[in-house]
């Protein structure tokens, strides 16, 4: 349901706190031989991908869910490190406990980033932006690592206005502002369009929020279905969406419709690797275990294959997914017809026990 949110008497406060190359700044701040270069997190493998990349890779156009060798062709200096997600999660849980001091209201979307809700805080705060400076400031003295964040009053500005300063900085859009800034930003630049969509909306004449702005939503519902809604309502900057703490799904999953449809092996596990870790990533900083991994394959002619495999136990790592995925994938190919979207899901959800681990004891 569509509803002026930004007509409300008191508008919400929401920040998306967004840390700065995760991955790979935790690998240099615990390496300082690599501070200043040009580091990967991933695998220099021929079907490796790239799972981080530092600011140093990314001024030569490397950037996360990019293959290895196509890294290495843009930047030949490029380092590779190998992931340690252990140290992540522990970093993750350092951060969220800072969170948990401000609010209850956390919606953790991976190990680095996450919304929080700071209309009602615990430290009878007025000011949103004094809010998440703070906030930042406490991250860097207790992880030596930088964080950007977006302030605004609903979800989806929240996370376009995290993006505007990065690194290291923050942005505000306040209900006077959003629906015009809404109206420039380019349709490539929306949080929730990907490049498929992106690409439809560009052949349909939609090139920024003030062409969005324009369609009807009956003109949305049927180009874009269950997304018509949301899409109208963005492009006037109203979304609605509460901030849900602490919530175990029935499933999670995402998924990925490609510009050109694949015909081996070898370029769909590539399109997989971000879906994967985008996964585990809310698993690991939900609390959540997984037992039961579902592969979702659609084809050039719109029809579509699921195949699942459930292990006797949760998964414990993300080299457990990545191994059933390749179980599941394997035996489809090289297939009959190409392959435009392929996704990845999690279910038989539960919740773990919180680790009692040393940085939850830290005196932050």
């Amino acid at each position: 349901m569509i509803t002026g949110e930004d007509n409300r008497e008191r508008p919400r406060k929401i920040v998306h706190v967004d840390m700065d190359a995760f991955y790979a700044s935790v690998e240099q701040r615990d390496n300082p031989e690599l501070r200043g270069l040009p580091v990967a997190v991933g695998s220099p493998a021929a079907r490796g991908v790239v799972a981080a990349a530092s600011y140093e890779a990314r001024r030569f156009g490397v950037h996360s869910a990019m293959p290895s060798v196509t890294a290495q062709r843009k930047c030949p200096d490029l380092i590779f490190v190998k992931p340690r997600f252990d140290v992540y999660k522990a970093v993750s849980l350092q951060i969220r406990t800072i969170f948990a001091e401000y609010t209850p209201m956390i919606e953790p979307l991976s190990l680095d980033e996450a919304y929080l809700d700071v209309t009602e805080n615990l430290k009878g705060m007025e000011i949103a932006t004094e809010i998440a400076e703070e906030i930042r400031a406490r991250i860097k003295a207790a992880t030596g690592l930088t964080a950007s964040a977006g302030i605004s009053y609903n979800k989806f500005l929240a996370k376009m206005a995290s993006d505007q300063n990065k690194p290291h900085g923050q942005f505000v859009i306040t209900p006077k502002n959003g629906p015009a800034f809404v109206e420039r930003l380019p349709i490539k630049k929306f949080h929730g369009v990907g490049p498929a969509t992106a690409e439809k909306m560009h052949r349909l004449g939609i090139e920024t929020g003030a062409d969005l702005k324009e369609k009807t939503l009956d003109f949305l519902v049927e180009h874009f279905g269950k997304s018509g809604p949301y899409f109208y309502g963005i492009a006037r900057g109203i979304d609605d969406r509460q901030v849900k703490p602490d919530r175990v799904r029935k499933s999670v999953g995402a998924e990925d419709t490609f510009a050109e449809d694949i015909h081996s092996y070898e370029p769909a596990r590539e399109g997989l690797q971000p879906l994967v870790e985008k996964v585990w990533g809310y698993c690991e900083a939900n609390e959540i275990g997984a037992k039961t991994v579902t592969l979702k394959v659609k084809y050039a002619d719109f029809s579509q294959i699921t195949r699942s495999k459930t292990a006797p136990g949760p998964l414990s790592a993300i080299t457990d997914l990545e191994e059933l995925v390749d179980l599941l994938l394997m035996p489809l190919f090289p297939p009959q017809k190409g392959v435009r979207l392929l996704g990845v899901s999690l279910s038989s959800l539960e919740r773990r026990r919180l680790e009692s681990t040393p940085q939850l004891r830290l005196a932050l």
